[in-house]
């Protein structure tokens, strides 16, 4: 998991995460380390950090996503470990996950040593990332044509990228924008849909209106008013009656997907040939990205009309 400070004051950090991570980490909820990166994660406490996934996992996300760090604590079920507590409603993962080495080289550029090859810092799994690092990785991260991010020099009037003032005012300016509700919320869509295939995860339909776009939205699984993340394995993809029937408890899934059905529902028939003919919910193909049980099981208790 990597730390992205947004402050002027301060450099900014990353941490590693990988899915099959021995660590008791939950990206949208925390992190848990050992004491010998106690201090430099209590230096990220207030600021926006980057999730790293390192080259040597499968198909490796690379920069992955972004949150905020809330507060740091002693881990109550670990002797010497601490958790990182993310800031409810900060944590977002990335339209596209950047790799660390992209088409112009290594995209951390201040892991590089005098002569131009990776340091040893780049072992370590808590670690500062500069200003011009961070810029890289969010507009390689987002789509500045789909969410219309604002352009460099219309941030900051054209100075070079080696003024490190102006680079952390560009860091504060990308992560100040990509985090407002608006520009989360067609972030949220965009990664839904793509995991989908802008398929209905209930109908298994994929329609496509007369302008190219598809008829399905992203669907929370645990709402945001009620604390859901906006993290992929918390959304779904669902057109608009699913949608409704689903938010309105008149639907909903199991943790293995299969398709529940309220007994408030006063047209079963037509329920059922509503929903796809395997009775389970459509996921997404990489195991990481599938509704997660906790989050199911929240609607079920939360939502549900049994």
């Amino acid at each position: 998991m990597g730390c992205g400070k947004a402050r002027a004051e301060g450099p900014i950090t990353w941490f590693i995460h990988r899915t099959d991570s021995i660590y008791d980490d939950s990206p949208a909820e925390q992190y848990q380390f050992p004491r010998q990166y106690l201090r430099r994660v209590e230096a990220c406490v207030g600021d926006w950090i980057i999730y790293y996934e390192p080259s040597k996992v499968n198909d490796t996300r690379g920069y992955f996503a972004m949150a905020k760090v809330q507060q740091v604590i002693p881990d109550p079920a670990a002797p010497g470990m601490y958790l990182a507590l993310i800031e409810p409603g900060t944590y977002l993962d990335f339209i596209n996950p950047v790799p660390f080495n992209g088409a112009d080289g290594l995209v951390e550029r201040g892991l590089l040593n005098d002569e131009g090859r990776i340091s040893g810092r780049a072992q370590s799994a808590v670690r500062p990332l500069s200003p011009a690092d961070l810029n890289r990785i969010i507009d390689l991260a987002f789509d500045a044509n789909e969410l219309v991010l604002p352009r460099v020099d219309e941030i900051g009037g054209g100075f070079q990228e080696e003024q490190a003032p102006f680079q952390l005012e560009q860091s504060r300016d990308r992560v100040s924008y990509i985090g407002s509700r608006i520009v989360r919320d067609r972030i949220f869509r965009r990664i839904v849909l793509r995991a989908y295939d802008e398929r209905c995860a209930i109908t298994g339909l994929k329609l496509i209106n007369g302008g190219g776009r598809a008829e399905v939205s992203a669907a929370h699984i645990r709402p945001v008013e009620a604390n859901g993340p906006d993290v992929i394995n918390n959304g779904i993809a669902l057109s608009g009656t699913a949608h409704w029937m689903f938010d309105r408890g008149l639907i909903s899934l199991s943790d293995d997907l299969e398709i529940l059905i309220s007994r408030q529902v006063n047209d079963l028939d037509s329920v059922h040939g509503f929903i796809n003919k395997t009775r389970r919910a459509l996921s997404p193909s990489r195991l990481s990205q599938r509704p997660h049980p906790r989050f199911l099981q929240w609607h079920r208790e939360h939502c549900f009309k049994q």
